[in-house]
């Protein structure tokens, strides 16, 4: 049975060593939790349908194998898979029994569908007490959303994300952020809610059900800033954060590319204008003071984007170091793992894959001092670890 981290462990193991999760999730909200408690050391066991296995195994052009695309070889490095049938008896058998020996299981499987394979809460903690159980969902289990299904480009409509740009540039129609914005957010919400029940379950022996809906996790994400001034009782505006939303707040053109500069503070802006030799902008009656600056950024805004032109990416970027304002040229994700400061910090690394190649991998982000973080084993084909995990459990091979 896995046993929880203790004080006297050794202190450059992996924060999570000695942590099991089974992993009943699918496609990228809940895998994306588990890539990080695999990163951290957890042992992420991955149970996968046997028809064909995650969705996600089809996202991109694999190298060799179908099922190996080039996201699925990332988003699950450092897991096992089995496809243990849980509508066999000795898949139920199996499934029960890697139950017993783990810290945490995750599913994002609805509550009706979850039921029925035995794996609801009360079912699952009576194989493991101090379990910790997280439900990733898209919408709170007690409010009228509850049971409704949910992918990114729902939990985007529905959590004010897909109205953002339409407030930014006029056209009224509402458009999905590019990329799998609520996924990974909802992702990264499970992983602190992972760890905080650990701990918890550390000080006190008692494990818990824990809820990641999508929607509560994305509105709360965007309200932060953009509830704004209709957060307050009466409302003192409507929502959305000015700054944010202004269309002059964009990356600029250069002489020879693309810049974004962030002078944000007045300061810096006078320092720009003094910079480039153009002072008499300041000199306007709607730019002369602090105040007026503030009401009219669109306008320093367009100024700046009038000035830019005149010199290089490169010039620039020498000067707003000087000058001490944040700035840097506008890069592609291709553009990504040849940057400079990726490269040195070796965000980007070519793995060796078993079955698939080379490929390019992103390592995890967060860097710990007193610790060390594991090699990740390479993304698992279907079902490969079946035998293995039947073997630890002290049951038959498939």
């Amino acid at each position: 049975m896995a046993t929880d981290p203790s004080p006297k462990t050794d202190p450059r193991q992996p924060p999570l060593a000695g942590i099991r999760v089974v992993d009943l999730s699918t496609v990228v909200f809940g895998p994306y939790c588990t890539q990080t408690l695999a990163d951290l050391g957890a042992d992420v066991i991955k149970i996968e349908p046997p028809e064909g296995g995650d969705h996600v195994r089809i996202i991109g052009k694999p190298a060799h194998t179908p099922g190996m695309g080039p996201v699925f070889l990332r988003l699950n490095r450092g897991k096992r898979s089995v496809t243990w049938d849980m509508k066999s008896e000795a898949g139920r058998t199996a499934v029960r029994r890697l139950i017993a020996s783990a810290d945490v299981l995750l599913h994002n499987i609805r509550p009706e569908a979850v039921q029925r394979l035995g794996l609801g809460y009360d079912d699952v903690k009576a194989l493991r007490p101090d379990i910790v159980y997280v439900h990733c969902t898209g919408f709170g289990l007690e409010g009228p959303y509850a049971g409704l299904q949910a992918y990114d480009d729902v939990i985007q409509a529905s959590t004010g994300a897909a109205a953002l740009l339409p407030r930014v540039d006029g056209n009224p129609a509402p458009r999905y952020l590019p990329m799998l914005f609520a996924d990974k957010v909802s992702g990264l919400h499970a992983t602190y809610a992972v760890m905080a029940a650990l701990l918890h379950r550390q000080r006190t022996g008692a494990g818990q059900f824990v809820e990641v809906p999508m929607f509560e996790a994305l509105a709360s994400f965007n309200s932060l800033e953009h509830l704004c001034d209709a957060s307050l009782v009466p409302p003192t505006g409507t929502w959305g954060y000015a700054r944010q939303l202004d269309p002059d707040r964009q990356p600029m053109a250069t002489a020879d590319g693309w810049i974004s500069v962030a002078p944000y503070q007045d300061a810096r802006w006078l320092r720009f204008f003094d910079a480039a030799g153009r002072n008499d902008v300041l000199l306007r009656p709607t730019l002369a003071t602090l105040e007026l600056r503030r009401q009219h950024m669109s306008e320093m805004y367009r100024e700046m984007a009038a000035i830019l032109p005149g010199r290089t990416t490169a010039d620039w970027l020498a000067l707003f170091k000087r000058i001490a304002i944040p700035a840097m040229a506008v890069k592609t994700i291709g553009d990504l793992p040849t940057d400079p400061h990726a490269q040195a910090v070796g965000l980007f690394r070519a793995r060796e894959h078993p079955t698939e190649g080379t490929y390019l991998d992103v390592r995890q982000p967060v860097r710990f001092g007193g610790c060390d973080l594991p090699e990740p084993r390479p993304a698992p084909n279907l079902g490969e670890h079946g035998d293995e995990l039947l073997r630890e459990l002290g049951l038959p091979p498939a």
